[in-house]
């Protein structure tokens, strides 16, 4: 079985919808940066499957693209742990729900 630009889409479509479910369903923040984690993997996929079954002398935009978000995402989930571990230092607690004091 050759692997089609649809099988990739459709792959990438199940990825981002489990991290949309993830981000928005958990209560602990660490659940929701795996989320947002994975909705950046399956536009990583789009990026690199767009890229594979275009026209073939282009450049590698989709391969740089991709590299790209992987520095973004790396740099995201390292701010985004030490925020939750800075929270969790002070309130004791990673629940999204129960960090009402942080409003303004």
């Amino acid at each position: 079985m050759t692997p089609t630009l649809q099988l990739f889409l459709i792959v990438s479509t199940a990825l981002f919808s489990i991290g949309l479910l993830a981000a928005l369903s958990r209560r602990h923040a660490i659940f929701i940066l795996i989320g947002i984690e994975l909705m950046l993997a399956a536009a990583n996929l789009n990026f690199i499957a767009f890229w594979r079954f275009g026209p073939q002398p282009q450049p590698p935009t989709g391969v740089l693209v991709a590299i790209f978000s992987i520095a973004i995402a790396a740099a995201e989930a390292a701010v985004g742990l030490a925020l939750v571990i800075a929270i969790y230092r002070h309130y004791r607690t990673t629940n999204v729900d129960q960090l009402d004091q942080l409003k303004g």
